[in-house]
C-alpha cells in the first residue's frame, strides 16, 4: 500500500539528514472509486419522461365526432392577457372573464360541474396571441377538477370578436 525508503549511502566525514521517499499505491482507491460510481449507476432510478396523456375520440363513420348538447357545454377562450373567457352552450349566451385562480376558473369548473352533471363537457378554445403555458394551466384544472369530458378545438372568428374588448 505505502511504502517508506530509505537509501544508505554512507558519507564522509559530513553528517546528512536521511531524505526519506515516500510511494503510495493508489490501485485500491480507483478500484474503490469505480465500485462506488457502479454501485450508484445500477442503483439509482433514472428520471422517468414526465408526459401528459391525451386521449382523442373515435370518429364515427362519417368522420365527425360526437355531437355535445350545447346545454350540458361550457366554452372557454384562453386569451394572450391571462384572461379566461367562458360562456355556456351557444353563441347568444353572456360571455364571462376570470383569471387562473382558485377562485377563478378552477371554481367555474366545480360550478358548471354540480350544476350540469357528469355529462358536463367543456370545449377549450386558445387565441393565436395565448400563451403554451395557459394551456397546460387550463389542462391541469381538467385534472384537479375531475372533468374527463373535454376538446381542444380551434377558435373561430366569433368567438374573437366576443372577447374582443
Amino acid at each position: 500500500m505505502a511504502e517508506i525508503s530509505a537509501s544508505d549511502q554512507a558519507s564522509k566525514g559530513k553528517k546528512r539528514s536521511h531524505k526519506l521517499s515516500t510511494k503510495i499505491d493508489m490501485t485500491p482507491m480507483v478500484d474503490l472509486g469505480f465500485l462506488l460510481i457502479t454501485f450508484f449507476m445500477l442503483t439509482t432510478s433514472l428520471m422517468k419522461p414526465v408526459t401528459m396523456q391525451l386521449n382523442m375520440p373515435d370518429k364515427n363513420d362519417d368522420g365527425q365526432t360526437s355531437v355535445i348538447r350545447c346545454s350540458e357545454s361550457l366554452n372557454v377562450v384562453i386569451d394572450a392577457d391571462n384572461k379566461v373567457h367562458y360562456y355556456q352552450g351557444e353563441c347568444n349566451s353572456e360571455v364571462h372573464t376570470t383569471d387562473f385562480s382558485d377562485d377563478g376558473i378552477r371554481q367555474v369548473l366545480f360550478d358548471y360541474k354540480r350544476k350540469i352533471g357528469e355529462v358536463f363537457t367543456v370545449v377549450i378554445k386558445s387565441t393565436d396571441k395565448a400563451k403554451y403555458r395557459n394551456m397546460i394551466d387550463l389542462l391541469d384544472e381538467m385534472v384537479i377538477t375531475n372533468n374527463k369530458h373535454y376538446a381542444i378545438v380551434s377558435i373561430t372568428k366569433e368567438d374573437e370578436k366576443r372577447i374582443a374588448p
